[in-house]
């Protein structure tokens, strides 16, 4: 769907990476490294959004660090569009309608960290879980959009980035 719009596949990662959470970011070697793509189609696409105040830059330490404009009048926009084209709205409703007790739900993995592998890890916490819903839930929305969606229902052992969904309040 989007990729049919934003025909540049640089320009949709970045803003996927961008855009999927306000706190990532990224400077020129590593976004270069995280895509498999040449720093010379990078640095064009973060130039051309950067002019066009989608991103911020700012240097530290030798390198220019992006990052998403939050202050753009398009930001929010742009962060519904990329959440929709990923499916995490989907997701979410859904999961929040029938699933159980639901106390957080977090994309994990790939997707927190903005890379667009094809596949969403989702941590859903809570009380009374029906898993096999979930389980079956994640299954439709996987071939909807065409994307390997994958759950876990225990914090990972090992620290992870999470871009948090989804928090009920009264239970904490």
């Amino acid at each position: 769907m989007l990729d049919s719009l934003i025909t540049s596949k640089t320009r949709l990662k970045l803003l996927i990476k961008f855009f999927v959470s306000a706190s990532n970011q990224g400077h020129l070697r590593g976004l270069a490294d995280e895509f498999r793509e040449s720093t010379n189609s990078i640095r064009k696409e973060l130039n051309q959004l950067s002019e066009a105040g989608y991103l911020e830059k700012r240097t530290a330490k030798n390198k220019i660090l992006y990052r998403a404009n939050t202050n753009h009048s398009l930001f929010k926009p742009l962060q519904q569009l990329i959440h929709a084209y990923l499916g995490i709205d989907d997701i979410l409703d859904k999961v929040l309608q029938k699933a159980g007790d639901i106390q957080e739900v977090s994309l994990i993995g790939d997707y927190a960290e903005g890379i667009d592998s094809g596949e969403i890890d989702v941590l859903i916490l809570g009380e009374k879980l029906n898993q096999a819903y979930l389980l079956q839930l994640a299954d439709k929305v996987g071939k909807k959009l065409g994307k390997q969606v994958t759950l876990s229902f225990e914090k990972p052992a090992e620290e992870q980035h999470y871009i948090s969904l989804y928090t009920n309040n009264s239970n904490i």
